[in-house]
């Protein structure tokens, strides 16, 4: 049979290594995918700590996948060998509890499946997946360029177009990461007056060529403040994982105003009284299913928005994660496939 080259985590805490497997079949309602590009992300961690319940091991992680079909199974409707594709997060749901026929996918309450976490991911030269799971990926986007859009993209995006927020509203964005930088470019060409949330002056030129109407150095003003005089802002969307840090621009809501948030923190304080006054609210956002994915890319085609990118060969798997997750990569790490 077929050999492929995977990048495996043995257990909990385990180092990655680089395995020799076959190369799996595509089964009835499944595809697989020659993966071209996988994004490194902070949510890998999962897998690689072991931290999602029931997780078993060895598993392949990756969830912000790139690729072409090139085999199809039985039951599979519409897509075909050759179609550019990419895969999220959301690994695929059962379709018939209630939350699925409501609509929302993303809490299936009976078929938790999670790309690179309950099914191997995208760390590999191959994988099969539902084909429930697969977004079409634009011909103008890179392999590179479009894997980070499967999950930061698809995050920000779509947190943004569902936070209540209108053409001309202040959308405030804390951080300039991972996250941040795809959030700012979102909001600004979505029509938001966007204000960037950073930490230090040397970060001001960034957000202004992300598309940043105004910056904020959280190190040295009152965010809260400098948002009231802009008018309060009426979406803040907080990509850091500091729960201090969301604490602190809370005040600086408007009337009505949401505190969005998809930088995953244990717990959060807040200000009760401030938010029954002025009826606001606080809201965790899911990244979404494919459509939203394909939703995602199509928009950055159109708008421009570009995830800014450092991009590794497979083999250099351990550098590429270590520069994630000590903060360093500019401003996502892309694995990539070419021998």
């Amino acid at each position: 049979m077929a050999k492929m080259r995977a990048v495996q985590v043995p257990r909990a805490g385990g180092p990655f290594e680089i395995v020799e497997r076959d190369i799996p079949e595509a089964e009835s309602g499944m595809v697989r995918v020659k993966i071209q590009a996988c994004g490194v992300c902070h949510s890998d961690e999962v897998t690689k700590q072991g931290l999602f319940p029931g997780i078993q091991f060895p598993r392949v992680p990756g969830h912000e996948v790139v690729g072409v079909i090139d085999a199809v199974g039985p039951n599979v409707a519409r897509w075909k060998v050759g179609d550019r594709v990419g895969v999220g997060w959301n690994g695929g749901y059962c379709g018939y509890c209630d939350s699925c026929r409501r609509g929302n996918f993303f809490a299936c309450e009976t078929s938790t499946q999670v790309t690179g976490v309950t099914r191997d991911g995208g760390y590999a030269d191959y994988l099969v997946t539902p084909f429930s799971t697969l977004a079409l990926v634009p011909e103008e986007l890179s392999p590179v360029e479009a894997a980070p859009l499967m999950c930061a993209g698809v995050t920000t995006f779509n947190c943004l177009r569902n936070s209540g927020a209108r053409p001309g509203d202040v959308v405030a964005v804390i951080g300039l990461g991972g996250l941040g930088h795809l959030g700012i470019q979102f909001a600004a060409k979505s029509g938001f007056k966007t204000v960037a949330l950073g930490r230090g002056k040397d970060k001001e030129p960034l957000a202004a060529k992300l598309g940043a109407k105004h910056y904020i150095d959280t190190g040295s003003q009152d965010a809260a403040a400098e948002l009231q005089k802009l008018g309060g802002a009426k979406v803040i969307l907080a990509t850091v994982t500091s729960a201090e840090a969301m604490k602190q621009v809370m005040p600086g809501l408007t009337p009505t105003g949401t505190l969005m948030i998809v930088g995953a923190v244990p717990s959060l304080e807040v200000p009760a009284l401030q938010m029954l006054l002025k009826s606001q609210q606080v809201k965790g956002w899911y990244s979404g299913t494919s459509l939203d994915s394909q939703e995602t890319l199509a928009f950055s085609v159109q708008s421009g928005v570009r995830s800014m990118n450092e991009s590794y060969p497979l083999e250099q798997v351990d550098e590429a994660y270590a520069r994630m997750t000590e903060g360093k990569a500019r401003f996502r790490a892309v694995l990539t496939m070419e021998k």
